[in-house]
């Protein structure tokens, strides 16, 4: 079981994206007292893709860079951790040119890049991080040049095309909004597919997961159509390569654990009545149980027993 699903899902989501542009090390060890920097990220020109694909990720990855990202407003003393980071980084850099006998400019060092869902303003202005508005859209706060970092308060980043690989790592209705704008882009984008299936993985770790609060409970109910998706591909899989029995049995039983935890996590229990009306439900359309999964959490138990004819 993964203890922190929300955790996880950043840096394989990062390291998703960003290996298309450049070399990814997730975690990375760093001396001192043990450490490990999420995302370490490295551009390399050969690759095939484009960094403009990603919009402003993209932009944070023309040089090297440390990406830290945090699922829950970032603290004084996390920041403090990531700027220990890049200072052992540093060094490391440091004690290699000294061996090498080579000179080193600031631009040979990292940037650090500080991912938050938000950020209280007291924080900001106590690490006087501010904006660059003439360079960078708002939301990013720098620290001072020498530190070579910022940090991203998510919920504060333009609602534009180009923000939104990063508002995927945001919150609440931040993120809800750019699953939406990430479902809606065309089927042919490079990298529209494998971040629906990380958050599909994202959705299995977070349902067996006892530690979930309700936003956890409210993403569940959001990301519920994409395991649906993920397991119709399955099958068009498991067609192709002559095991379409087994896969439809599989389909099936991940179809009824994805109900029997939706009708808990909005009821509190399974009973005798709800379990019944699971297989009627399950008989539904793709496009019918989608809509039915998103209307759940308006739904009375008595409403959704009387939609299945069931008894009250």
């Amino acid at each position: 079981m993964t203890i922190f699903p929300h955790d996880q899902f950043a840096k394989q989501y990062l390291e998703e994206l960003l290996s298309s542009i450049g070399e990814v090390k997730a975690p990375r060890e760093v001396r001192g007292e043990v450490r490990q920097i999420d995302v370490w990220f490295s551009p390399q020109s050969q690759l095939q893709g484009n960094p403009e694909e990603l919009g402003l990720l993209g932009s944070l990855a023309t040089t090297s860079a440390l990406f830290e990202p945090y699922r829950n407003p970032v603290t004084p003393d996390e920041i403090d951790s990531c700027l220990l980071k890049l200072l052992e980084v540093k060094g490391e850099i440091k004690r290699e040119a000294n061996r090498n006998k080579t000179r080193i400019s600031m631009d040979d060092y990292p940037k650090l890049w500080i991912l938050t869902p938000t950020a209280s303003q007291k924080i900001l202005d106590e690490f006087r991080a501010i904006l660059d508005e003439e360079n960078w859209c708002s939301g990013i706060y720098f620290l001072g040049e020498y530190f070579r970092t910022a940090i991203v308060v998510i919920h504060q980043l333009p609602k534009t095309p180009e923000t939104l690989w990063l508002r995927i790592l945001g919150r609440g209705k931040v993120q809800s909004q750019a699953i939406d704008e990430l479902e809606a882009l065309p089927k042919d984008n490079i990298h529209r597919e494998n971040a629906l299936l990380l958050l599909a993985d994202l959705l299995s770790n977070i349902e067996v997961n006892p530690d979930k609060d309700p936003e956890d409970r409210e993403l569940i109910m959001r990301l519920s159509p994409l395991f649906s998706q993920r397991l119709e591909k399955a099958t068009q899989s498991g067609k192709q390569e002559g095991r379409q029995e087994g896969i439809q049995e599989g389909r099936q039983e991940g179809r009824r654990e994805m109900l029997e935890n939706l009708l808990v996590f909005r009821f509190g229990q399974l009973d005798n009545q709800l379990e019944v009306i699971i297989e009627q439900i399950m008989e539904l359309p793709k496009e019918d149980l989608n809509r039915l999964i998103l209307q759940l959490s308006n739904l009375s138990r008595e409403e959704l027993l009387a939609r299945f004819g069931g008894e009250n």
